[in-house]
């Protein structure tokens, strides 16, 4: 079977086909249309079939990975949403729950509040209540309102309507009342509820994970209905499968009804790619560390896993987002980050960018600010006759005279503040490595670093020096490290219920009859999707905490029946987890079970990866030799380095730095006390010598 992946950046759209039969793989780059990227999209599928000389109607399936749903959030673009909530909880959604964002700030912008996903005139009320623990009804929905309501947001043009009631997660019954009748009435507006998209306790975060699925709804439908639709009209027969925010993928139809879920799409398969790399080195601890050219994004795989996202950490954008997601940080640190002086003097490196356009000054597009890659160039890390495997030129004097006006506004030598710039950036992104392992008490000693994106190769080394990691591994292509990853992951869906019990007074009944129905409706989605029950698997977790704490830690359950017996293991991880989390635990205490979950993951094909040719001799390799600069004990130093086509290096050979790999989507900077070897996969591993 023949898959392909596309990952849609900003700049570039990136493109991997692989053929499961032959285990050939070939990649493809078009420039992004960011006002339609279906355009660029049907246009590298196109490009990427011709090249491999197949007709795009061998696709079997494409998976593709959209941050459509993103730069909406981002850039608060957005249709007009409606809300039809209880009466009385109009303003849910502005309140909050009175924690501003940064505690001790009397001029911060509340996202909820500045840039609301639906405006106050928007929100309707309704008469309905229903009451907890059983989500009883005490007052019945009155119908006639919500078709007076509905009426009045369809007249007012919203394109999208959220209906939201109070503790609709104990029961959906008058969500689904409403729907039905919305949808008769507006039938042309996309309906949504919150049961559907999060059905979790917590009023405000509920509100807001329902109200951003109205307001990327229709943007996001539209695109991925439109895509299906292209993809038909250009002959490809193969299912389409969008990356979903937990690290799995889902069928168009599904993605259509809850948008919400690809918030966090593309770079959830930065992290599968850098994950399926660990695996194919044998690696089961590794940081994924993926730079492209305005951020690095950042996730942590542990025995071959990457973690979930806990309640207190999902947010998009600013806006508290309530689904499954992947954990993973972003920083404004790229290839485009310039270097400044603030106004109080201090020398600073990001997040502002060049961007792709103009973009650095080496790229001879009328930028003028220095810029990280400016910096590469003038240390000689960078070859300007071999940008983007030669289909580019840098402007190597411009480099030099933008870093040179900063070299002058420091008061340093043109050297030392181009190795400055690398300096501070490497920190900075050393430094949010560390908020996401040290501070959660991971040691990264204890993982290789997955260096990717077009800059992640240039930088990986050194940031991994600072952690005290030993390896880096730079896959074969790195620039398209998050289209290899869609093709590494399965189906997935989450079902989720909060169950409120107490570890002393477990209704085990209740228990089992909710996880019955949990994958029973797991079970019918993966039957529409074509998936056989023998490709399907369920895990079952939990949200537990100590009584009266207001953040959970995820726990896993045990398969078939849930007794007391089978029970203990699971609430022994939760203390351990604790003492784990925040250096204490409580093992005489009672844990509440907050939420029950169940994962479901359908197996489909996944990409297959054909050993790699043995490679020439080292000398065949060797494209030439230059002065790059390096800092050596503190002190800069000048060496004679080799510059290499990683294509033709031999396997096996442990090759001593410093030298400059060069490909077609990166560059790889090898330092003088390091050594590398490739793979017979294709894989590079660098070893740093001197890692304390």
């Amino acid at each position: 079977m023949k898959l392909i992946g596309v990952d849609v950046g900003g700049t570039f759209t990136d493109l991997v086909l692989s053929d499961t039969e032959t285990r050939e793989t070939r990649i493809h780059k078009v420039a992004s249309t960011p006002d339609d990227p279906s355009i660029a999209v049907i246009s590298g599928v196109n490009e990427i079939c011709r090249l491999a000389e197949i007709e795009v109607s061998e696709i079997g399936h494409v998976f593709h990975g959209t941050t459509v749903a993103t730069n909406a959030a981002l850039q608060y673009k957005g249709s007009v949403a409606g809300m039809i909530t209880t009466e009385g909880f109009r303003d849910i959604i502005h309140i909050g729950r009175h924690q501003r964002p940064q505690h001790y700030s009397i001029q911060q912008e509340i996202p909820w509040q500045a840039r609301p996903l639906v405006l106050r005139r928007h929100r309707k009320t309704v008469t309905e209540r229903l009451i907890p623990p059983s989500g009883d009804i005490q007052i019945a929905l009155d119908e006639e309102q919500v078709r007076q309501v509905a009426q009045e947001l369809k007249d007012e043009g919203v394109e999208a309507i959220t209906i939201c009631f109070l503790f609709s997660y104990l029961n959906p019954v008058h969500e689904l009342q409403a729907k039905k009748i919305v949808q008769q009435q507006c039938p042309d507006i996309f309906v949504t509820t919150s049961h559907e998209v999060s059905p979790q306790y917590r009023e405000f975060e509920r509100f807001t994970t329902a109200s951003m699925n109205a307001f990327i709804g229709p943007l996001v439908r539209d695109y991925v209905s439109n895509l299906e639709a292209k993809l038909i009209e250009q002959g490809i027969q193969g299912e389409l499968h969008i990356m979903r925010s937990n690290g799995g993928v889902a069928t168009a139809q599904a993605i259509a009804e809850s948008p919400v879920s690809t918030l966090m799409s593309g770079l959830a398969a930065g992290v599968l790619g850098g994950a399926w790399m660990g695996r194919l080195a044998n690696r089961e601890n590794v940081i994924t560390f993926d730079i492209g050219g305005t951020s690095a994004d950042i996730g942590v795989v542990t025995g071959g896993q990457f973690s979930e996202a806990s309640a207190r950490d999902t947010f998009v954008a600013g806006y508290p987002i309530m689904v499954p997601m992947i954990d993973l940080h972003t920083i404004g640190a790229g290839g485009g980050s310039i270097a400044y002086l603030d106004k109080a003097g201090a020398f600073k490196v990001g997040p502002q960018s060049a961007g792709a356009v103009p973009g650095p000054a080496a790229y001879d597009m009328g930028g003028d600010k220095a810029t990280v890659t400016d910096a590469n160039v003038v240390l000689g890390r960078l070859d300007k006759d071999n940008f983007l495997g030669g289909e580019m030129k840098l402007n190597a004097d411009a480099s030099n005279e933008v870093i040179q006006n900063l070299a002058s506004n420091l008061n340093l030598p043109l050297l030392e503040a181009a190795e400055g710039v690398i300096t501070l950036l490497n920190a900075n992104m050393a430094n949010a490595i560390r908020a996401r392992t040290v501070q959660k008490g991971i040691d990264p000693r204890e993982y290789a670093l997955v260096a990717s994106g077009g800059a992640g190769p240039l930088h990986g080394v050194e940031v991994a020096r600072q952690l005290g990691i030993a390896e880096v591994i730079v896959p074969l292509y790195p620039g398209i490290n998050s289209a290899m990853g869609l093709l590494t992951t399965d189906l997935k869906y989450d079902s989720i219920r909060t169950a409120f019990q107490l570890s002393t007074d477990i209704d085990f009944t209740r228990l089992q009859a909710d996880f019955k129905d949990m994958e029973e409706g797991l079970f019918k989605q993966f039957n529409r999707d074509g998936i056989e029950s023998s490709q399907a698997k369920y895990n079952r977790y939990a949200d537990a905490r100590y009584v009266g704490q207001g953040y959970e830690l995820r726990i896993d359950l045990p398969a078939g029946e849930i007794n007391e017996n089978s029970l203990k293991d699971s609430l022994q991880q939760f203390h351990q987890l604790h003492e784990s989390e925040y250096g204490h635990s409580f093992p005489e205490s009672p844990i509440e079970l907050v939420n029950i979950r169940i994962t479901g993951v359908g197996t489909v094909t996944k990409i297959a990866v054909a050993p790699k040719s043995p490679g020439g001799s080292l000398e065949d390799a060797q494209i030439k030799s230059d002065q790059t600069v390096f800092r050596i004990g503190g002190k800069l130093e000048h060496f004679e380095t080799s510059f290499y086509d990683r294509e033709k290096l031999p396997v096996n050979l442990e090759i001593g730095g410093p030298a400059i790999l060069l490909q077609t989507d990166t560059t790889t900077v090898v330092p003088p006390d390091c050594t590398f070897t490739v793979q017979p996969n294709g894989l590079l591993i660098i070893k740093i010598t001197d890692v304390t």
